[in-house]
């Protein structure tokens, strides 16, 4: 069976307030083709459909224009909803969708009810796992202790439960949304540690013959079998070196796995320069960057004039400047967002509690920051989805 995994489509999404829509109404396109061309015999979608809980309405059509394309080639398609979706409002209509052959996983107890799909080798189940808020979920699941690690095993023991039922023979493919150990972040994935932690070992996954994972946006091989296949488009510079493309996987009978990558269309490529504005306005070997999308790192030890104007001049899709002087400087001195950048809320937290008392937490403050931080977000998770 072959099969196309994407995901993190952000449906709705700017970079850097560059409308995107057109962008994404091009993969589309892209993926349908590929589908037709390739004999694409299943679609499998790894959640983040949109980009928020409640999508702006050239978005929402946009989707639907994709589910009647996808549909009219008949070619079944496997979707979840990742942490940026609206579970609820994503899942509406599924079971009438799902007879057209657009089936969506939204529902954290059906993790061990598959579709399952045939070809000439036997049945193919999928099993789609949507993003598991730990704290939500965690009843569901019967888990003591709220974390990804837990309900993401407990999930797969219903999934493992399940397929042991059926015949001898049956492939197996798992959809899920998570940060598994191994893979790569970019500066534009929605932060979902709980408890501290954010990633769960590949290992939790065993015993299925592909895994296709959603959330993290570069394309990335963790095992033959435990796959991202990233966002089809750049959401931010650190994305700089990616590759953007999807997986074309052919699922053989015996449950052997071999994938190729098929590029995605890109808008345009993106470039980060550093250096002072002179060097970057006289550079020739910067020519090949002036009609990418720029991020400019700016190192003159004084703030030049008018610097965005004038990069402009050269690079008209300047679209971030950043500047990081080359001088000694006393810690003081460096500004505030620099010192917070790459630090996560808890970081922060417990470096304003040192700077307060002159110590930092100990372990039991250290948890209760913890668990204050993974109540305000699941509660934002709550409200968001009830908006």
């Amino acid at each position: 069976m072959r099969l196309l995994h994407t995901s993190d489509w952000h449906l709705g999404r700017a970079f850097h307030r560059v409308n995107m829509l057109g962008a994404q109404a091009e993969f589309i396109g892209h993926l349908v083709t590929t589908v037709r061309e390739r004999s694409v015999d299943a679609v499998v979608v790894s959640g983040d459909v949109y980009d928020r809980a409640v999508p702006p309405l050239a978005a929402v059509e946009l989707f639907d224009d994709a589910l009647h394309r996808l549909a009219a080639l008949g070619v079944p398609t496997v979707m979840i909803s990742g942490n940026h979706d609206s579970a609820r409002r994503l899942g509406v209509g599924a079971g009438l969708i799902g007879r057209a052959g657009i089936h969506l996983r939204t529902e954290p107890s059906a993790a061990g009810t598959p579709v399952v799909l045939a070809d000439a080798d036997g049945e193919v189940a999928f099993y789609g796992l949507p993003y598991l808020e730990p704290a939500l979920v965690k009843d569901e699941f019967g888990v003591e202790k709220a974390g990804h690690e837990a309900v993401l095993a407990a999930a797969m023991d219903r999934v493992r439960a399940d397929l042991a039922a059926r015949p001898a023979g049956t492939r197996s493919v798992v959809l899920a949304h998570a940060f598994v150990t191994g893979g790569e972040p970019s500066d534009s994935e929605r932060d979902i540690t709980v408890g501290g932690v954010a990633a769960v070992p590949a290992g939790v996954f065993d015993g299925v013959d592909y895994v296709a994972l959603g959330h993290l946006h570069g394309c990335q091989t963790l095992t033959d079998r435990v796959r991202y296949s990233g966002s089809p488009l750049p959401y931010s510079f650190s994305e700089a070196a990616h590759r953007k493309s999807m997986w074309l996987v052919d699922l053989a009978a015996d449950g052997s796995v071999d994938a190729e990558r098929v590029d995605c269309p890109v808008p345009r490529a993106l470039a980060r320069i550093r250096g002072t504005l002179e060097d970057l306005l006289a550079d020739p070997e910067l020519t090949r960057h002036e009609e990418a999308w720029v991020e400019a790192t700016l190192t003159d030890p004084v703030r030049p004039a008018d610097p965005m104007a004038r990069l402009a001049a050269r690079f008209p899709h300047t679209l971030s400047l950043v500047f990081d002087p080359d001088r000694d400087e006393d810690e003081s001195e460096v500004s505030y967002a620099r010192r917070l950048a790459g630090r996560s809320d808890q970081e922060i937290a417990e470096d304003f509690v040192a700077h307060v008392r002159g110590a930092g937490p100990d372990a039991r403050e250290q948890g209760v920051l913890r668990t204050a931080f993974d109540a305000v977000r699941a509660d934002e998770t709550v409200r968001e989805v009830a908006r």
